[in-house]
This record gives C-alpha cells, sequence and structure tokens, in this order.
C-alpha cells in the first residue's frame, strides 16, 4: 500500500469512526469537498425552479397542455441525448472546463426563463438547462472518481449521494417561497445562484486533467483518441451491466409518477418527497459503512436491486398513504445501497479509461430506459387501474435486474473483492 493510499485509508476509518457527514466531507481534498459543495447547489437550483415551471407556464403565460409537455420535453430531450458528447468532451477536454461551462449554461439557461415569453424562446431556454446537464453531469462523476482514487471512490459517492439529496430536499422548499412572490424571482435567483458556482469552480476547483500525463504518453493517448467511441461503444461488459442498471433508475422514478399518482394530492406528494430525502440524509453514511463490512460488490449490488423491487410490495400489503411512504422509503434505502457501488462500478467496467464517456454512455441507456419504462407504467396503470398488478409488475423488474446484476458478478465480469476491500482499496 502507498503512502497516499494507506495515509486515505486511515483518514477515511477515522473520520467514519467519529461519524457525521461534515467530518467525513473534510477528510477528503479540497477539490472533493468542491464537488460536495457543487452537486448541493446544482440540486438546490435546479429543484427550487423546475418542480414549479409546468405551473408557470399553464397559469402565468397560459400555454396550452403540449406546449408546456414541449418545453419540459426539450430539457430532458437536450440532457439525455448529449450525455455520451458530454462525457466525450470531458476526457478530450478536461473535467473543470465542462463543469464550468455547464454550469455557466445553466445561468443562462435559467436566466433566459426569467424573462421568456414566447414558445421559442422558452424551448431555446429549455435546451440549454439540459445541454448544462449533459457537460457537467458525466465531467463531475469522473472528477470525483479520479480524486477521490480507488481506496476512497465508495465512500465519496456515498456522501456524494448525501450532497444529491439535500440539493433534492431543500431546493422545493426555497422555491415555493420565492415562487409565492413570483416565478421570476425563482428564475432570477437560480440563476444568480449557478453564476457564483460557475466563479467559484472557476477559480478554486484544480485542473485534473489527462493532460497532467507524462510527454511520453501523450503520443500513445493521442492514438487512443482516435478510438475514443469505439473502445467505449465495443465494452460489452459495460453495456450488459448498463442494461441491467436501467431497471432501477425506472423503479426510482416512481418517486415522481405511480407513487404520487397513487397519493392523489399535493400534501401526500410533497411527504414521499420529504420522506425520501430524509431517509437517504440519515441512512446514506450508515449503510454504505455496513455493506463495506459484511458485503461483497456483488452483493451489493444485487441487495440494493433486491430492495427496489421488494419496495413495491409494501403498498399492495399494506393500504393507503401509509404504503406509499413506506414504499417511498424503502426505495431511498434500496437507493442507499446500489448508488456509491453503481457509480464505482462503471469506474471498474472502464478499466480506468474514458470514465467521463461511460458514464454519459451510461446516462444515456438509463435515460432511454427512464423514458419507456414509464411510458410502459403508464400504460400499465391505465389498464389495470390501481390494483396489485402494476406494483407487482415493478417488483419484477427489480428482482429480474437483480438476478442479471447477480450473473454478471458470477462470471466474475464485474472485477473480484469485497465491499470493504473497494471503500478502502478498491472497488474497481
Amino acid at each position: 500500500m502507498s503512502a497516499r493510499t494507506e495515509a486515505s485509508a486511515k483518514a477515511s476509518a477515522k473520520a467514519s469512526a467519529k461519524g457525521g457527514i461534515w467530518r467525513q466531507s473534510r477528510s477528503f481534498e479540497p477539490a472533493v469537498r468542491l464537488l460536495f459543495l457543487n452537486q448541493l447547489t446544482i440540486n438546490l437550483g435546479f429543484y427550487m425552479l423546475m418542480p414549479y415551471l409546468a405551473a408557470h407556464l399553464a397559469d402565468g403565460l397560459g400555454m396550452a397542455a403540449w406546449a408546456v409537455g414541449l418545453v419540459l420535453g426539450a430539457r430532458n430531450l437536450s440532457q439525455q441525448g448529449m450525455f455520451l458528447v458530454g462525457g466525450a468532451l470531458a476526457d478530450r477536454l478536461g473535467f473543470k472546463p465542462l463543469i464550468v461551462a455547464g454550469c455557466a449554461l445553466r445561468t443562462v439557461g435559467f436566466g433566459a426563463l426569467a424573462f421568456a415569453q414566447s414558445l421559442p424562446m422558452l424551448i431555446a431556454a429549455s435546451l440549454a438547462t439540459g445541454l448544462a446537464g449533459a457537460l457537467f453531469n458525466p465531467a463531475v462523476r469522473a472528477y470525483l472518481a479520479a480524486e477521490a482514487g480507488e481506496e476512497r471512490r465508495v465512500e465519496a459517492f456515498a456522501l456524494f449521494n448525501t450532497y444529491y439529496q439535500a440539493g433534492i430536499l431543500l431546493g422545493p422548499l426555497v422555491g415555493v417561497a420565492l415562487t409565492g412572490v413570483s416565478f421570476r424571482l425563482t428564475c432570477v435567483v437560480a440563476a444568480v445562484l449557478f453564476a457564483a458556482l460557475t466563479l467559484v469552480q472557476l477559480r478554486h476547483l484544480p485542473v485534473r486533467l489527462r493532460e497532467k500525463a507524462s510527454e511520453a504518453s501523450e503520443a500513445s493517448e493521442s492514438t487512443e483518441e482516435r478510438g475514443q467511441f469505439r473502445t467505449v461503444l465495443a465494452n460489452r461488459t459495460f453495456w450488459l451491466f448498463s442494461l441491467a442498471m436501467t431497471g432501477s433508475y425506472v423503479l426510482s422514478f416512481q418517486v415522481y409518477l405511480a407513487l404520487p399518482l397513487a397519493a392523489d394530492g399535493t400534501a401526500a406528494t410533497t411527504a414521499l418527497f420529504v420522506v425520501s430525502a430524509l431517509v437517504a440524509l440519515a441512512g446514506q453514511l450508515r449503510i454504505t459503512a455496513w455493506c463495506r463490512a459484511r458485503l461483497t460488490r456483488e452483493r451489493c449490488l444485487v441487495l440494493g436491486l433486491g430492495l427496489m423491487g421488494a419496495a413495491f410490495l409494501l403498498p399492495v400489503g399494506v393500504p393507503g398513504l401509509v404504503g406509499l411512504l413506506l414504499c417511498a422509503a424503502a426505495l431511498a434505502v434500496a437507493n442507499a445501497v446500489l448508488y456509491p457501488y453503481e457509480m464505482d462500478t462503471v469506474v471498474a467496467l472502464s478499466g480506468g479509461r474514458w470514465v467521463a464517456t461511460h458514464y454519459g454512455l451510461y446516462n444515456t441507456v438509463c435515460g432511454v430506459g427512464i423514458t419507456l419504462g414509464n411510458l410502459g407504467t403508464g400504460v400499465l396503470l391505465d389498464v389495470t387501474g390501481w390494483s396489485a398488478a402494476p406494483w407487482l409488475v415493478l417488483c419484477g423488474v427489480g428482482l429480474g435486474c437483480a438476478a442479471a446484476v447477480g450473473a454478471l458478478g458470477r462470471g466474475g465480469r464485474l472485477g473480484a473483492g469485497t465491499a470493504r476491500d473497494t471503500g478502502a482499496g478498491a472497488r474497481g
């Protein structure tokens, strides 16, 4: 074990022993801490605005439902469709430039939403906000994986998810207060947040780029760049893992689709989001520590997917809002088990090459899966209503994904090592 690895492992153990999000965050390098702040601010700004955009378009601007759907769909299409491009650019140009560019572009997009009145302007602003996410999302995750190192990747992603969930929890609360004054104020405040974040990262985020490699390797890297997409697209195991994991995103998204529809009410829907975020905030680090101490990497992934599927049995067994809240809480626990190891496995399957491109492709595959999965869930709900059938089908999706990932693990395709080894040594 190198001196750096040993020191990091000791710092990790010390921070975990003391507990606490803040203490554990401080055990990382400043660049990693800035990435945590980055994700908190990104989600705070995004979720203070986006949940109220549809109401602003329909009620404030008097737009037809089809136009509202077009504006919202443009953002999702530009983000999901450009993830691969964003990841590829991050691997070519460096992580920092793409993170800064993405935050700057979202500043422009949110600022434009504050004043846009016509449909073309609203679509352009929505496309800009989506493209911004495609630029910084893969770059942030690749930067975090590289900066944390193999010995602390799992821990870093666990903390990352904690800050991610904090932004989701705080954003709508801030947004509802600002939107009570005016939606334009919400847009301006969100744009100011992203502008400040852009300047902070421009000044304080270190450059962490493949350009730091020695001059002796520059010629070989230039050759590799020409085969960048070929290398990523030919990674068969990565494709299989991505497809198997797509179901987990479909299941997670039911907090936005099936559960709110079943809850039938603004207060009940808000309760679902609050419960989900609070469980993630309170449990993420404890759950990750428990998994690292007891389970192999494969079992962490299989357990998380299995729990996601089982969560949808709760609305069947426990009627009413209580069952829905329990389902949301169980999904949050499952995601806490899954997320750090899922993100780290992407790095592992990339072999440390074109990591951001792999993240971009992974997000694109899962984004397409979410769209198809939501369409299928909607059709299922229309056909069967609120019988047990939709919940049982969703449960089957989770169990099927768990079986698929388990088969990959048994075949040795996900790599060797325990969850504890990958937390303090390598999960890739």
